[in-house]
């Protein structure tokens, strides 16, 4: 057998061959990177693979040509690769290296797994502790033996506990906690491209879900994850088998693994499994939406293993498209087709993507989401928020050009609540920023914008919406100049992105929002400055501190009050949102002990929107809204 990781070097080149040839799960491919020495630097080059090799086997090894595709130029793109016991030649770009066997495993990664005290971090599961498919045999697999039956080596840096200090916190953690224990872990590196990534092991998120990856447009993107144990603990065999499913699904995305539903959104596209993906048998996929059976039959087939397109993604993936801290491997800020209607379409369920008739220049634009049933009631799941990449979103900018917007984090649910649309709940909603994501601002000039979305339904239906005009306005005043160069912000995204955050490398972005409020307190898009500010306030914060403690910055609900009240004097923000800031508000009042406040401000809640002419069934739902809000407060009190 002569697969696996060879290195060599000519002169000041130097090459990491990945052989693929043989062995478990062969591939039938030839990868390598390439790399400049130059005293006590090495500086990355680029890569290639040979897709299509032609093999011949020898005694004790082979010999081994094809074309290459390269990621830089080349006259000579013929790869020529002679193996004999553990060493031999390969020429690669006209240069011939001398290469040795390094590796049994075709890339290393450097796995650093940090838990907060009270978890307790995963180990292994037996894989015949609960009946499986036929063909895989039973095995105990951790982590790190997934890895390495994909042929990645995971070396474990020593687990780390974080401690918290402080007592009767809230240990829930939202987006903007989570990016700042992100930024500060990795502060202390360089922003190079690396083979590490770090897992962070928390008690729980605020939203329904197991676990995130962490996906910025800095240096910091794919660089790490976080699972929630809350939502995935227990010892029985049914809770071990989807620790470790949740565990490698994470940090598959850390490697650039798309959902399986996703891959047609990749660079360059790749074609989508059975089902439109939902029929793969991956550790990429949600065991709930598998096709078919959902997730007793993922559970019944599922050989827990990577699928071939993946392990080539894994194994022979460009460097700059795989490692850490590197390109992503979804189009980003590339462009893409608009989603295209469906030429048929008897899903039995409509999109709609709805905004307000213009946006100020550097003004959040929020849209709405509303997903309705047409002739008989439907079934379908609630994940209609983008962010939970059931939805995607296409924005066609001024000029022609179509973006995909990509939130900063990527949230994986793995449950799918059913819900069904019928004469007395005939549509869901749902508002979402989609002004900023991990390319950066979506909307930096004024002209006209076409958004359209995409649903995929819990039968695998991919629901297109019409395109929804979005206008943003040029600027008139100097005040409206000086407004949205402070708006526009890269961090001042990140924040909108985040609802708030007290991370000091956001710090910018707050001193620029001060000065919105400060300088510019009347100006219509102050409002969205107070938003941020004060629902920041209204919450505490959780901080993992560079030695590694977890410190806790209790809620300042006097100074929360101050700025969301001034929200809701203003009109000009969506109804989903003007929504949360009146519950946030009414948790400020109630946490300074005023629970008659805060029950009068549900009870307004509830005006108006009747004021507003929301329908009554919507208006239903927010009596109930307020009624449960008004009772949690009661039971905190």
């Amino acid at each position: 057998m002569i697969s696996g990781l060879y290195q060599g070097q000519d002169g000041d080149s130097r090459l990491s061959l990945r052989i693929d040839v043989d062995g478990t799960r062969p591939m039938g491919r030839v990868s390598g990177d390439v790399f400049t020495v130059a005293g006590a630097t090495t500086s990355y080059v680029g890569s290639f693979v040979v897709n299509v090799p032609e093999v011949r086997a020898e005694a004790d090894g082979g010999r081994i040509q094809g074309q290459g595709a390269f990621t830089f130029g080349t006259a000579e793109p013929g790869v020529t690769v002679e193996i004999a016991g553990g060493s031999g030649t390969a020429v690669v770009a006209g240069r011939t290296y001398q290469v040795a066997f390094a590796s049994p495993h075709f890339r290393t990664v450097l796995l650093e797994q940090d838990s907060v005290v009270g978890t307790v971090p995963f180990v292994s599961y037996g894989t015949g502790s609960l009946p499986g498919p036929s063909g895989s045999p039973p095995r105990d697999l951790s982590v790190a033996a997934a890895y390495a039956e994909a042929g990645i080596e995971l070396t474990l840096a020593e687990p780390g506990v974080i401690p918290v200090q402080g007592s009767g916190m809230d240990l829930a953690w939202d987006d903007a906690e989570l990016h700042h224990a992100m930024t500060q872990h990795f502060s202390a590196f360089g922003d190079a491209p690396a083979w590490r990534v770090w897992l962070l092991v928390a008690s729980r998120h605020v939203g329904p879900f197991r676990g995130i990856m962490f996906d910025y447009n800095d240096r910091h993107q794919r660089q790490g994850a976080a699972v929630f144990y809350d939502a995935i603990k227990g010892t029985t065999p049914e809770a071990q088998r989807a620790q470790l499913r949740t565990y490698v699904h994470e940090l598959g995305h850390a490697f650039n693994l798309l959902h399986s539903w996703q891959k047609n959104l990749g660079t360059p596209p790749q074609p989508l499994g059975p089902a439109g993906g939902f029929g793969d048998l991956s550790w990429m996929n949600y065991v709930q939406n598998y096709v078919p059976g959902g997730e007793p039959g993922y559970w019944a087939a599922f050989p827990f293993q990577f699928t071939d397109q993946e392990l080539v993604h894994l194994r022979h993936g460009f460097y700059r498209d795989v490692a850490m801290g590197a390109n992503a491997f979804g189009t980003g800020a590339a462009e893409i087709d608009p989603f295209e209607r469906p030429v048929e379409d008897r899903s039995g369920l409509r999109l709609e993507v709805r905004a307000k008739d213009s946006f100020e220049l550097g003004e959040p634009v929020v849209v709405e989401f509303k997903l309705s049933y047409a002739g008989e009631p439907r079934s379908t799941h609630g994940h209609l928020h983008p962010d939970t990449e059931f939805t995607q979103v296409s924005i066609t900018q001024p000029g022609g050009r179509t973006v995909l917007y990509r939130p900063m984090m990527r949230h994986c649910v793995d449950a799918s609540p059913e819900i069904r649309l019928d004469p007395g709940n005939p549509a869901m909603y749902r508002s979402a920023y989609i002004g900023h994501g991990r390319d950066g601002h979506y909307f930096q000039q004024p002209g006209e914008y076409h958004v359209r979305a995409q649903y995929i339904a819990a039968d695998g239906s991919r629901i297109v919406s019409p395109a929804c005009l979005v206008r943003v306005r040029l600027p008139i005043s100097h005040d409206d100049h000086r407004v949205a160069e402070l708006m526009l912000g890269e961090d001042q995204g990140k924040l909108f992105s985040l609802l708030g955050s007290d991370s000091p490398t956001l710090r910018s972005g707050n001193v620029a929002l001060d000065e919105v409020i400060d300088r510019y307190g009347d100006h219509p898009l102050a409002v969205y400055a107070r938003l941020v500010k004060g629902l920041n306030a209204e919450r505490g914060f959780k901080a993992v501190t560079a030695g590694k403690r977890l410190q806790v910055r209790q809620p300042d609900p006097k100074l929360g009050i101050e700025h969301l009240t001034r929200v809701t004097q203003q009109d000009n923000i969506d109804n989903i949102t003007l929504n949360l800031v009146m519950r946030r508000l009414a948790r400020a009042e109630a946490r300074q002990g005023d629970l008659g406040r805060a029950n009068a401000i549900m009870d307004q809640m509830v005006t108006t929107f009747q004021a507003k002419g929301v329908n009554q069934i919507i208006l239903g739902q927010i009596q109930r809204q307020a009624d449960l809000t008004k009772a949690a407060l009661s039971a905190e009190a």
